[in-house]
């Protein structure tokens, strides 16, 4: 004997309400998918996306970072460049000087040899002050000193110890960006070093025009020397820039990635807002056929 299950009006009723309101919350969802434009609003709409997002998000700013730290560097680059493409130019100069001096020789006016040294005393006092060249207030030829300059003003390099100025520019990449001023104008104690050399020259003018041949070859150790680093800061600067380069374009990168991962595909995700309107709507429809607001309705 089979039995009969009876529907009663408040179970159909309760079924129609059902599929109308989960109707409702996909078209929810959809609405607010195409107005946020995103997939994934909250962990619980893609657990894995979420994850995954999370973790390009963590890449993104890492690599922003180092497109920072790069940009950083480049500026103490730069500005090393420029200093020290300056000082080459006015250490060229006072070769030329030191030239004429020995050309001149003592048989030379007195006024004549007073010219000269006074103009090469002028290139000595201008390179100490490129020695202290600053970038963003701190001394590029001083390393990590926390004082105003690296050089004093007679020209010796300031005590303490000089350390390096580093940035990290990509995973495991530390460059140096600073250059310590012994190793661009030579050591105190060193009898090429640019200051002293430039003192020897002005005083030799003045008092011994003859010894001015060994401060000629003092003077193009230094100038050797300087076109050695201002080559290696070049070498840093183009390295430096490629790595921020390199960078952008990982931004660039992950950035499609995580679109990929939360944003929605606008044309499908408008379609099926349509596609769910429309079924809502015959659903309405239907559940108006099947559900009559009254008895008289209903035994019509």
């Amino acid at each position: 004997m089979a039995i009969q299950v009876r529907a009663t009006q408040q179970s159909i009723s309760a079924r129609v309400m059902s599929g109308l309101q989960n109707n409702l919350t996909k078209m929810g969802r959809l609405q607010e998918q195409l107005s946020s434009g995103k997939l994934i609003t909250r962990p619980s709409d893609s657990p894995t996306g979420t994850v995954s997002a999370m973790q390009l998000r963590s890449e993104i700013r890492s690599a922003e970072q180092y497109a920072r730290n790069a940009d950083d560097g480049l500026g103490w680059l730069s500005t090393l460049d420029v200093t020290l493409t300056g000082s080459l130019d006015q250490v060229r100069r006072a070769r030329d000087l030191t030239l004429q001096g020995m050309s001149s020789g003592a048989g030379a006016s007195a006024e004549s040899r007073a010219a000269l040294r006074v103009e090469v005393e002028n290139i000595r006092e201008s390179l100490i002050q490129l020695g202290n060249t600053k970038y963003l207030n701190r001394p590029v030829f001083g390393g990590i000193t926390a004082g105003d300059h690296a050089y004093e003003a007679d020209g010796t390099f300031r005590d303490g110890p000089v350390g390096e100025v580093r940035r990290t520019v990509g995973d495991g990449t530390s460059v140096r960006v600073d250059l310590d001023g012994p190793a661009a104008f030579g050591a105190d104690d060193a009898d090429d070093q640019l200051f002293a050399v430039l003192e020897s020259i002005a005083g030799n003018l003045d008092d011994d025009p003859t010894a001015l041949g060994d401060d000629l070859v003092h003077l193009d150790t230094a100038i050797a020397r300087l076109q050695e680093v201002l080559s290696g800061v070049g070498a840093g600067y183009n390295r430096v820039e490629q790595m921020r380069h390199n960078a952008d374009n990982r931004v660039l990168t992950l950035k499609g990635q995580l679109s990929d991962v939360e944003d929605i595909d606008l044309p499908q995700t408008i379609m099926d807002v349509k596609l769910q309107e429309t079924a809502y709507q015959a659903a309405l429809a239907a559940t108006a056929r099947v559900i009559q607001p009254s008895l008289m309705d209903y035994l019509r």
